[in-house]
């Protein structure tokens, strides 16, 4: 009997410990928060991450038809959980995780905007992987089928359906010091953020019932973080930029309350071989130029910008970053948040010199409580 009650005590103690041991920094909910150098492994770390509060995997890209008609469009799947993950509070349908995604197509030419937002739990009708990029949302899918080439297959309502392959044409990068992309001075305010910055794009766009190859380039984030704001910010203006001479651009603008830029603000270049050289907010100047008023929202989005500051040879660089249709505002539909997503192109010296993708997110209403 008491070898029996001291294996059970020994027993009881090595669990404990054992529990105990995880040193993992979390917040106060019990999120784990992204760590300095992580040790990724693909294709697993493709997939969710659970044990983090947010996640989502973020598409966006420019393409053209035969006819040289352009098109621009995003596809983002959200994972977003309630309760920290665990064996202890797992539950099936729909009381751990929650899925939203968002399906936009810009007609540049027929200036036309159209999206939808998905809403669904886990258990039901939307799932992530954790061993694979595999998600889904409805109909809505974005796979991983050989190698790091992925399949996108969505559509808007009744009015837009698409089917693409998507190709890496450069290495991914991993933004941030030590592998871990700081957003304020909290120390939670931080993500993992693993971004392929140039994705060969080809497929079938259906329009109008009619079927219409498009190809094109694209640009991926994957962001795994439990915190992407720090208390006092309310949003954030992001810019991805592929450059006619294969390297590419990235830079965020965390912006608190009176519109002031978070010291954690950054740009980084990305050179073809994937290369990164980050500057703080202090090495670059991001100025408004001109606005759009939403007639849905009521927000005013600064869509025309300025970009100024030094390449990584040293030379001066002064960009005119400018969207290809007013409104391309996303309306929160399902309780979300509504932003401004649009496509763009790149000036220099009045020469187009890159093609991009800009949000705008904070001006509806502030960010800080959803994220």
């Amino acid at each position: 009997m008491n070898q029996r009650r001291y294996g059970l005590m020994f027993l009881t103690l090595w669990l404990v410990g054992a529990v105990c041991s995880d040193s993992l920094p979390r917040t106060e909910a019990g999120f784990r928060i992204p760590t300095t150098h992580p040790e990724f492994t693909f294709p697993r770390d493709h997939g969710s991450h659970p044990e983090f509060l947010i996640e989502w995997w973020y598409i966006t890209g420019h393409l053209r038809n035969a006819d040289n008609q352009r098109y621009g469009f995003q596809a983002t799947f959200f994972r977003y959980a309630m309760t920290p993950y665990g064996p202890e509070t797992f539950a099936p349908f729909g009381t751990n995780q929650l899925f939203m995604a968002h399906m936009a197509l810009s007609d540049i030419d027929g200036n036309q905007f159209y999206h939808e937002e998905r809403l669904n739990r886990d258990g039901w009708d939307a799932k992530a992987d954790t061993d694979d990029l595999d998600l889904r949302n409805g109909n809505w899918t974005l796979r991983r089928t050989d190698g790091e080439t992925m399949e996108l297959r969505a559509g808007i309502r009744a009015d837009i359906e698409f089917e693409f392959q998507l190709q890496p044409l450069q290495p991914k990068v991993f933004f941030g010091k030590d592998s871990v992309s700081r957003k304020g001075a909290d120390p939670s305010a931080c993500s993992w953020y693993i971004t392929f910055p140039r994705l060969g794009v080809s497929g079938t766009l259906r329009q109008d019932g009619k079927n219409i190859p498009v190809t094109g380039e694209a640009w991926m984030d994957h962001e795994i973080s439990s915190s992407q704001l720090g208390h006092e910010q309310v949003g954030w203006d992001w810019l991805s930029v592929r450059m006619a001479d294969e390297s590419e651009l990235m830079v965020y603008i965390l912006r608190d309350v009176a519109g002031n830029p978070d010291p954690h603000s950054t740009l980084v270049w990305i050179d073809p071989a994937g290369q990164l050289h980050a500057v703080g907010s202090d090495q670059f100047e991001w100025s408004e130029s001109g606005s759009w008023t939403s007639p849905d929202t009521g927000a005013t989005y600064p869509i025309d910008v300025r970009l100024k500051g030094v390449r990584p040879d040293g030379s001066p660089f002064d960009f005119a970053v400018k969207p290809l249709m007013r409104n391309q505002e996303l309306v929160g539909e399902l309780g979300g948040i509504s932003y401004w997503e649009g496509a763009c192109d790149i000036y220099e010296n009045d020469q187009p010199v890159g093609e991009a993708y800009m949000e705008l997110t904070g001006y509806s209403e502030s960010l800080e409580d959803n994220l």
